[in-house]
């Protein structure tokens, strides 16, 4: 946040607004509001502010009612980075709002008339000191696939390298400051006259795809052998394949500067004038001048920008926008079209709805069919070609088999994690390594499970440890049908055979066994008489608590050994677990041959609880990072209709009766 902006946080300022866009955007309000700004109505003092909404037909106005009262002028537009679909998309998803403002009280961004906050901060040398966390903010757009819309296909492909291309906008674009469809033509007329013999590539503007508005140049501009990109391919994939950038004032024009070229400009965007672009129509003498691409993008996306965090409702950095954005195109991308689901049980399905109802919405199979998108994991064997799902790691205050919904899910098309006979999405992640800052992000939440005390489920409990100098080995107890012991058990496959095999290698060690919490409670199969191979049986333990006073951990395949490493705790593995073979463990199990890579623990954590599944915040109801279901976990919460909670109850008393309730 800017010194201007610090200031008007510390003493809330009156803002009035005549445009009606102001008072239709909740999120809009709710960012002026945090950052400072008292929205009203009527007429302004000579020391209140009127809003204007970048340049908007109205903005005359705005600004004869600020020379009249003698009040001063912001300007609010939408930052760089905006949301998954354009404002005027139609759909819940279209209607969240911005995910940040640029509130300028110097100027206008893309007007060159005056300078503007962005300029102001690279010209008085604020961006120094920035330009490592510019490096990393500009490789993780990159690699997260991010820009200002991010409905983009992941399964569209730019065309074959070489190309030139020319960005089109759409008309009445306040940014064009009044450059019409001649500027294009001209603009496309150049383009080839630059690079006879290259094919010419014209990319049409998000909003023209989306057939919301009109841009200025069509098929019918174009020659035999060019082409017309209107469908949603990643901006950054047209920019890799692309030869030369053409633009008049597009974001896209920007980020061809993030990508390594030097577009020709026919305009002048705020991203002229620094020596980083070839300008058609230069700017003044004097203006501006020679600057970094890290000085630049510190201005504009790290600097100027009021960046919101509308799960937690409060003013974040740049990098937490970022991650929320992430997870919000995430869901969107993969739910866009609709899902056809199968395999969920009854109870499970509005949790299903909710977390895939990003796009078309999800409708339920009573049967396996050609047609069926998403199937929960243990019956995905019917119809191969659907994504899996399954809990995330970090689950819930309480347990699925307690009819406790999830904060989180993943959902693998290539495979599922606890099945090591196929390769599934996480160990592609494992194998790909975190993207850039990935490890440091990773750290961080290793940091906040720990100081947290979070595991799957959090479960309430507590453990006194028995006093012994021998070595304490926790020995995890399994449901022992669950599908990960099916799938990738080896030579052990029951509670009783894991720990005989630990007791025959560990004569001396103090042994205590932890009783899976679904066998405890009755829900499924897995009791044991641990006694006497284990020496210590601990009953409704809290596992953090327990893994604080153990030495080391030995399981077949249980998620508890994945939450030692979080801790430190040596685990010694009998199967193949989707953490065991990338050489953090002691695997004397059947792991997987394919799983070569070497990655650090917060590489590891980073495939496993952030790229991998997907969070659903139960507070706003919003797709969220990481952090935010670690800040629910903490807090408490996993809520449970009322409806859950009384058949939660009745499947306790019945719990010898799993058939009916387990459908």
């Amino acid at each position: 946040m800017t010194d201007d902006l610090k200031a008007a946080g510390e003493k809330t300022r009156r803002l009035f607004a005549f445009n009606a866009g102001f008072w239709r955007g909740a999120r809009l309000r709710r960012i002026l509001s945090l950052a400072g700004w008292d929205l009203r109505l009527g007429l302004p003092g000579g020391d209140d502010r009127v809003a204007i909404w970048g340049a908007s037909p109205t903005a005359w106005r705005d600004r004869a009612v600020a020379r009249r009262t003698g009040a001063g002028l912001v300007t609010v537009e939408d930052a760089f980075l905006r949301s998954v679909l354009p404002g005027r998309a139609r759909g819940h998803v279209a209607r969240r709002g911005p995910i940040g403002l640029l509130i300028d009280p110097l100027g206008l961004h893309f007007d060159p008339s005056r300078p503007s906050l962005i300029e102001s901060l690279i010209v008085r040398g604020r961006t120094a000191g920035l330009e490592q966390r510019a490096r990393d903010g500009i490789a993780r757009l990159r690699s997260a696939d991010l820009s200002k819309y991010n409905a983009h296909r992941a399964e569209l492909s730019a065309p074959e390298p070489g190309y030139v291309l020319v960005i089109d906008q759409t008309r009445g674009d306040a940014s064009l400051m009044g450059a019409g469809r001649e500027r294009f033509l001209a603009m496309l007329d150049a383009a080839r006259r630059e690079h006879p013999g290259r094919p010419i590539l014209l990319r049409s503007h998000p909003e023209t795809i989306h057939g919301l508005r009109p841009g200025h140049l069509d098929r019918t501009d174009l020659r035999p052998g060019e082409m017309l990109c209107d469908q949603e391919i990643s901006p950054w994939r047209l920019l890799e394949n692309a030869r030369a950038v053409y633009s008049v004032s597009s974001q896209l024009g920007y980020e061809a500067i993030l990508a390594g070229h030097r577009p020709r400009l026919f305009g002048q965007p705020f991203y002229a004038g620094w020596d980083l672009t070839q300008d058609e129509i230069p700017l003044p003498p004097g203006r501006r001048g020679p600057a970094t691409v890290e000085a630049l993008f510190a201005a504009s996306h790290l600097l100027a920008p009021v960046w919101y965090d509308p799960c937690r409702d409060r003013l974040c950095d740049f990098e937490t926008a970022l991650d929320q954005i992430e997870a919000e195109a995430k869901a969107f991308r993969q739910d866009r079209d609709g899902h056809l689901a199968y395999g969920m049980r009854l109870w499970k399905r509005p949790a299903i709805a909710r977390a895939f109802g990003d796009g078309a919405g999800v409708r339920f199979a009573a049967r396996p069919s050609p047609e069926v998108t998403l199937a929960w994991a243990g019956k995905a064997a019917s119809v191969p070609g659907a994504i899996r799902v399954e809990d995330g790691f970090l689950r819930s205050r309480g347990l699925g088999a307690a009819l406790t919904p999830p904060l989180s899910l993943v959902a693998d098309d290539l495979g599922i994690y606890y099945d090591p006979t196929r390769e599934s999405r996480l160990e592609r992640l494992v194998a790909s390594g975190p993207p850039p800052g990935g490890n440091t992000r990773a750290a961080r939440l290793i940091a906040a499970i720990r100081t947290a005390g979070l595991s799957k489920y959090n479960l309430p409990g507590g453990y006194c440890p028995v006093p012994t100098d021998r070595r304490r080995i926790l020995v995890p107890g399994q449901v022992e049908d669950d599908a990960s012991i099916r799938l990738g058990a080896g030579a052990e496959r029951t509670n009783l055979d894991l720990l005989a095999r630990v007791r025959r290698e560990n004569p001396d060690a103090h042994l205590i066994f932890k009783p899976h919490p679904d066998v405890e409670v009755g829900l499924r199969p897995g009791t044991v008489m641990a006694m006497p191979l284990a020496d210590e049986v601990a009953v409704a333990a809290d596992p953090i608590a327990l893994l604080a006073h153990v030495d080391e951990v030995w399981t077949i395949t249980s998620t508890l050994g994945f939450e030692a490493l979080l801790r430190g705790v040596p685990v010694t593995t009998l199967g193949a677990p989707f953490y065991a073979g990338w050489g953090l463990t002691r695997d004397l199990g059947p792991v997987p041959p394919r799983r070569t890579a070497r990655p650090d623990l917060a590489g590891l954590v980073h495939a496993c609880l952030i790229a991998y599944p997907r969070y659903r915040d139960p507070v706003t109801g919003l797709p969220c990072p990481v952090e935010v279901a670690v800040d629910r976990l903490r807090g408490g919460m996993s809520p449970r209709p009322p409806a859950l909670r009384l058949l939660a109850k009745l499947q306790g008393t019945y719990a010898g009766q799993a058939w009916i309730w387990r459908r």
